[in-house]
């Protein structure tokens, strides 16, 4: 993360600021020197604009709501020398995501994101164009449809039983859930991808931790992008080139490898010989597929899917360990549906209805991402009376949404019932609830997702209760936050199971 510890560095804060010092001279600050009627936001302070108002202890999402609370559901702020557009409210949200999503489909320029994508040729950080088109269909159509996801369902199942089974060789001892649910997730997106032919996936493992960990940060370029020398002081930036190069290697190889196994053996298909197949087949089009975007994409669905996935599952059971109550109701579902086959497998899932309020729920107060990717418009317009000019870079803050009181009764408990007769849904329609987005820029993996969700979630029901250790009390759970691009939890998930049934 860029700004860990930003100022340990003293000749590097003494360049910096002079730095800002002359860019103030030699350029104007267009937002102040403009009569464009922009959205109401706090006063900014000279060089770097209301940095100081975010960078606190208190997390940016819930920063910005505090703010937002001030100011208003469509917010204006300016971090370093770039405009932002805080969005906070369902109806601004349908605004942006909704009427005026064309002009804000476009996505910044984001220095560490275009150096991991190749150049942002992948599917999230790409511009909107014709080639954005062209792999998000992919990505929709070949790689996340429903058939493709139902094809790795015996994946899932194993990756799920082994879970159980480690689990069980620990009964009664403190168990860290979160570095099990955490493998047993990448092991099925590794598997799905590349199959057990890879010999490179501890390395890659590692690589995109840490590739999460440096996209959750501030980065002091991105705020100030015509100071181009700045990037050659960035030791994110040099991180992320180094990294980079590691995962070029290890996916360069796995390429290679799966373009020689495809002519020897078909049977196989992971989601890298799709991408190979469809390669082969539009060489000679307009946007043939290039290696490059075939990695791109590849550390999109690691990036993107593996954490996400995790982190909902490790929020549920929290939630459900803090509420004794709905954990009894949702065991007592998933033991009902599965007792006469002794074992959790994909096939009664739909019958989980109260599970699957659960997991509405928990993507309700904990959504993944809680600040939805940021967009920027492609052109000036006006939003609610207000002028966003182009270049603007909007953020919508999906944690504030759901909980907004107009819209949820009882906004900050956790009531999965709210959902067990509710028409509200995910899929980007009902802009009070938008963990996965909506919209051009929808988060087009939901259907990879929720069985990741699901069948664990379903499984660790079925065959475990669970304790907390040292004889803490339900309600002091510590359900902490932590910083990144991804709002997991802060510290560790560490039970005790007590095995019912395996």
């Amino acid at each position: 993360m860029e700004l860990h510890n930003p100022f340990s560095n003293i000749i590097f804060m003494l360049s910096f600021l002079i730095l800002l010092v002359l860019f103030k001279i030699v350029k104007r600050w267009s937002f102040n020197n403009s009569t464009t009627k922009l959205p109401p936001g706090p006063w900014e302070l000279p060089l770097i604009g209301n940095l100081h108002q975010i960078i606190s202890r208190s997390l940016p999402h819930h920063r910005f709501k505090i703010l937002a609370d001030k100011y208003g559901p469509l917010m204006h702020l300016k971090l370093g020398e770039v405009p932002y557009i805080i969005v906070s409210s369902p109806e601004i949200a349908k605004e942006i995501m909704k009427t005026h999503d064309l002009t804000f489909s476009d996505r910044p320029n984001l220095l560490l994101a275009t150096i991991l994508t190749y150049n942002a040729t992948d599917v999230i950080f790409s511009k909107y164009g014709e080639r954005w088109r062209q792999l998000r269909k992919i990505c929709v159509v070949e790689l996340l449809s429903a058939k493709r996801v139902q094809s790795f369902r015996s994946t899932r199942e194993d990756e799920v039983s082994n879970l159980a089974t480690s689990i069980t060789a620990s009964e009664g001892s403190i168990v860290n859930l979160t570095h099990k649910i955490f493998s047993m997730t990448y092991g099925i997106t590794t598997r799905a991808a590349f199959g057990k032919r890879s010999k490179h996936q501890q390395s890659f493992k590692s690589a995109v931790e840490e590739i999460v960990s440096l996209l959750g940060g501030i980065c002091i370029v991105d705020l100030y992008p015509s100071i181009k020398l700045l990037q050659c002081v960035s030791r994110a930036k040099a991180k992320m080139e180094k990294l980079h190069k590691e995962i070029d290697m290890i996916l360069q190889d796995i390429i290679d490898d799966h373009k020689s196994i495809h002519k020897e053996d078909s049977n196989e298909e992971y989601l890298v010989d799709v991408l190979l197949k469809i390669q082969q087949e539009n060489y000679h089009s307009q946007h043939p597929l290039t290696d490059d975007n075939i990695k791109s994409i590849i550390q999109d669905i690691f990036d993107a899917g593996t954490e996400t996935s995790s982190t909902t599952v490790l929020w549920a059971i929290s939630e459900m360990v803090k509420n004794p109550k709905v954990m009894e109701e949702a065991q007592a579902e998933v033991r009902r549906v599965f007792d006469r086959k002794g074992f959790v497998d994909e096939t009664e899932l739909h019958q989980l209805i109260y599970l699957k309020s659960v997991i509405k729920e928990t993507m309700r107060l904990h959504p993944t991402v809680p600040l939805l990717l940021p967009r920027e418009s492609r052109e000036r317009c006006q939003i609610n009376g207000y002028e966003i000019p182009a270049k603007t870079r909007v953020m919508v803050n999906a944690w504030a949404i759901g909980r907004d009181p107009r819209y949820w009764v009882d906004a900050e408990s956790f009531k999965p019932e709210r959902f067990v007769n509710s028409p509200i849904d995910f899929k980007g329609t009902d802009f009070e609830y938008i963990p996965f987005g909506a919209g051009r820029r929808m988060c087009p993996g939901i259907a990879f997702a929720l069985p990741n969700v699901e069948l664990p979630l379903a499984s660790l029901l079925y065959h475990f209760d669970w304790k907390l250790p040292n004889k803490m009390k339900n309600e002091e759970l510590d359900m902490t936050e932590s910083f990144g691009i991804t709002a997991g939890r802060k510290h560790n998930l560490c039970l005790i199971p007590i095995t019912r049934r395996l």
